[in-house]
Order: C-alpha cells, then sequence, then structure tokens
C-alpha cells in the first residue's frame, strides 16, 4: 500500500516526510492568516489557543495587513525596488512580491527562510512581474551573511533594500543576539534602506499563548515588551508615526482595525542614514 504519510520534495530532489504529529509554526500561522497549508494538529492547537487568547488571530491578520501597508508605502512613497524578506512563512494572498509589483513592476523580492515546508511552497513565492524578479533562499536567520551573500545574486546591495522581518526573531530566544542580528543585517544594506519589523508583545494573553504553543511541542516563540521592539530599530530614523501597534501604522496605506485597535504587535520603518 501506498504510504499515507504527507510529503514534501527537498532541494535535492529526494522526498520527505512532513511530520503531522506536532504543530508547526508555518502551518499553525497560515490556519490564523485563513491559509490551506495545515494539518489537523495545528488546527487543534489553533483552536485551543484561541479559546486561551482569541487575541493572537488578530495579530496574525492585522501583522499581514501591516505588511501590506507598508509595502505600498516603500514602493509608492519612498520608491524602494528591493525587498529582502526573511522568516517569509508559507505563501498567501498579499505576499510581498505581489505588493511590491502592483506599485512598481521591476521591484525584485528575496524571501528567506530555513524551513522545509516553506521552501517546498516557495515556486509559490516566484511568480514575479516579467519586469522584475523574486527568488528564495533557504537560510537560517542566524547567519546573516550568508543570508547577504546570497541574496546578493538577485538583489543589488550598493542600492537601497527594504529589510522586513515579521513574526520572526522570536525565534531567537536571547534578545541582545536577536538585536546583533538585525544589527549585522543592516550593517550590509546601504544608507537608504529600511528596515521593517513587527512582533507579538508581552502581554499576559500573548504570555499565555506562547506558553501553550511551548506546551504542545512545538519550537518555542519568545514574545517581548514594546521597549524591546523599538530597540531593535536603535540607530536608525523612525518613520512616523514610529513603533506603535500594527493597527495604527498609516492606515491611509489600506485596511484599518477590524475591531478594537488593541491588538498586541507592535511594528515600525525606519530608514539607515
Amino acid at each position: 500500500m501506498p504510504d499515507p504519510t504527507p510529503q514534501y520534495a527537498t532541494g535535492d530532489g529526494t522526498r520527505a516526510r512532513i511530520d503531522t504529529t506536532k504543530p508547526h509554526s508555518a502551518r499553525f500561522w497560515n490556519y490564523f492568516v485563513g491559509g490551506k497549508d495545515h494539518y489537523e494538529v495545528d488546527r487543534e492547537l489553533g483552536d485551543r489557543i484561541k479559546r486561551i487568547f482569541p487575541g493572537l488571530v488578530d495579530v496574525a491578520v492585522d501583522s499581514r495587513l501591516f505588511l501590506g501597508r507598508a509595502v505600498r508605502h516603500l514602493a509608492a512613497a519612498e520608491g524602494v525596488r528591493q525587498f529582502l524578506d526573511i522568516g517569509t512563512g508559507l505563501p498567501t494572498a498579499d505576499n510581498t512580491h505581489e505588493v511590491a509589483q502592483r506599485v512598481a513592476p521591476d521591484a525584485r523580492i528575496v524571501y528567506v527562510d530555513n524551513d522545509p515546508i516553506v521552501l517546498a511552497h516557495a515556486n509559490a513565492l516566484l511568480t514575479s512581474s516579467p519586469e522584475g524578479r523574486t527568488a528564495y533562499l533557504d537560510a537560517d536567520l542566524h547567519d546573516p551573511d550568508t543570508i547577504l551573500e546570497d541574496a546578493a545574486d538577485t538583489l543589488d546591495l550598493s542600492r537601497p533594500v527594504a529589510l522586513i522581518i515579521l513574526n520572526t526573531l522570536g525565534h531567537v530566544a536571547d534578545y541582545e543576539e536577536a538585536r546583533e542580528v538585525v544589527r549585522r543585517l543592516m550593517a550590509g544594506l546601504p544608507s537608504g534602506s529600511f528596515l521593517l519589523l513587527c512582533d507579538g508583545t508581552a502581554s499576559e494573553g500573548m504570555i499565555a499563548a506562547a506558553e501553550a504553543y511551548k506546551a504542545s511541542g512545538a519550537i518555542p516563540y519568545h514574545v517581548r515588551e514594546v521597549a524591546e521592539i523599538a530597540g531593535f530599530f536603535e540607530g536608525l530614523e523612525l518613520l512616523e508615526p514610529g513603533v506603535v501597534r500594527v493597527t495604527e501604522w498609516r492606515p491611509e496605506y489600506g485596511a484599518v482595525d477590524r475591531a478594537s485597535g488593541a491588538v498586541d504587535a507592535y511594528g515600525g520603518l525606519a530608514r539607515k542614514a
């Protein structure tokens, strides 16, 4: 009989099994934002966490809306034509290249993740306008030098680049190490580049959700205080309105909050001088 275990294609052309016995961060988040690439174990955990802290769904959805507004601003108002999106996760509606290339068809986008499940779906991220280009790197956030070196095959690192890190740095447990990752990445980009970043905050509900997520056997995710999220922008010029709830960041560029606005995720956009 055929093996019923789901499989994915690996980079060397072989196939490997997907572990559906434990929740997976990319599939779990995909479930929350309305995607279709998840399994029963991910949905069960998602539903359990919804009961513990329903606000995590708002964090997922509103962070995605924040990404769209900020990318539109970067392409339309700041003239950015190059984007480096780290921790992209599973593809869903309005991926970075789709938003950017609607404004600027010649935009170039490099997606970075080191998740084999994301790699298996990477072709969905590699559609591009004829004028632009997209690429996918299988690389680790903890190795910024390799990310920059490989991204240079697609991006011109002598010209401004928008570095995007959304809801990803919590996978780096140590705060100072996470800050160093951001510093090293920005150091490899020229003046006029941007950092677009957001993450969930250490509210009571988010901490409870993070503990339930960890208890499920999934890789832990570390939520942080607002001041710590703001610390990632140190040395950069924050654009208005600064580091704010993601629902409050330039709502004129798209959909605003669907409810109270009290979503437990903060972010911002900053320019390198």
